[in-house]
């Protein structure tokens, strides 16, 4: 077998497109940081002011909102006609949660101190998530029962969740009308920041002649889980490793359950072959990681190091078979 290469030619108009789109990048990115630093703000003084603790505010309120953008796409790709798009953003989503969000948080934040018992309740729905997705897609078509399930199953985190949230030993606090105000605009501006951010990977990916299979694992879930990057580094910082940690598990939930149940309601959801064979199966194998890590309530910051190299070693392989 003679070996081979890949030449892409780019012409002086889609250089200046390309330049356009790194431009949009970096704006829509900037919008992205600045409403995610807001929203984690406004969404812990109301859970405070409610008696919820940090975690379970992480977990919920938190999630759902850094979820949005993969929700939004997913819904927008099923009406357009691209639904493979809405596998491969939610399995590479989770995927870039687990190892990039959490990886950079444990890295930044040098270690992620858990005072709280994860392994109780909220991982093993975590677990049950994961396994249960690649059940559901296992033949290659999301029904509507299945879809329903999802819905019921994330019905049920929700109210566990938030049954179990309130905390005595919270300090609450009062909040003005602002900070509801400030959640909701923050929310807007982090779907919009996404939102643009996304449009701008995906063009400068198609314009490098990349498969919209591996843009939906990669360049779209990576731009849909910016949000719980800043979010959960954000966190980190501040100190806050229960918010960051609950992110992650929420929003990965979220994506399971939402992100596929909801788009599955309203059209026929494309399943690529190559999701049942790498990308599912992994997303399992990186669940069980962060559930063996989180076990001693630290996730160290060398611990972070090798999810960031595991992240690496699913691009080059998701490229590998994806060009």
């Amino acid at each position: 077998m003679q070996p081979s290469c890949i030449i892409v030619y780019i012409c002086p108009s889609q250089i200046s497109s390309v330049l356009l789109d790194i431009v949009l990048f970096v704006l829509s990115l900037s919008v992205l940081i600045y409403a995610s630093d807001k929203f984690i703000g406004a969404a812990e003084s109301i859970g405070l002011c409610f008696g919820v603790s940090p975690f379970i505010i992480g977990v919920t309120i938190v999630a759902f909102g850094t979820s949005l953008p993969e929700l939004a796409t997913s819904i927008a790709s099923v009406y357009s006609g691209n639904s493979q798009i809405v596998i491969g953003n939610v399995i590479g989503s989770n995927i870039t949660n687990i190892l990039l969000v959490l990886g950079l948080t444990a890295f930044v934040g040098r270690d992620i101190l858990l005072d709280f018992d994860v392994m109780d309740v909220d991982m093993p729905l975590l677990l049950v998530s994961a396994f249960l997705l690649f059940f559901v897609i296992s033949d290659f078509i999301v029904s509507i029962f299945e879809s329903i399930l999802l819905l019921c199953c994330l019905s049920l985190f929700l109210y566990n969740s938030i049954g179990s949230g309130r905390d005595d030993d919270v300090k609450k606090t009062s909040v003005s009308k602002l900070t509801y105000l400030t959640v909701l605009i923050a929310a807007v501006f982090v779907f919009i920041g996404a939102k643009y951010t996304i449009t701008a990977i995906s063009n400068i990916s198609q314009t490098m002649g990349i498969g919209e299979d591996v843009i939906a694992l990669t360049a779209v879930a990576l731009g849909t889980s910016l949000p719980e990057v800043m979010v959960s580094i954000t966190a980190a910082r501040r100190g806050k490793h229960a918010i960051a940690v609950g992110n992650v598990l929420g929003s990965n939930i979220f994506n399971t359950y939402a992100v596929t149940g909801i788009p599955a309601l309203l059209g026929t959801i494309v399943i690529p072959s190559d999701t049942i064979n790498f990308s599912a199966p992994f997303m399992i194998f990186v669940t069980v990681i962060f559930a063996f890590m989180c076990m001693s309530r630290k996730i160290s910051r060398w611990e972070g190091v090798t999810l960031l190299i595991l992240y690496a070693f699913f691009l080059g392989e998701t490229f590998q078979r994806g060009i």
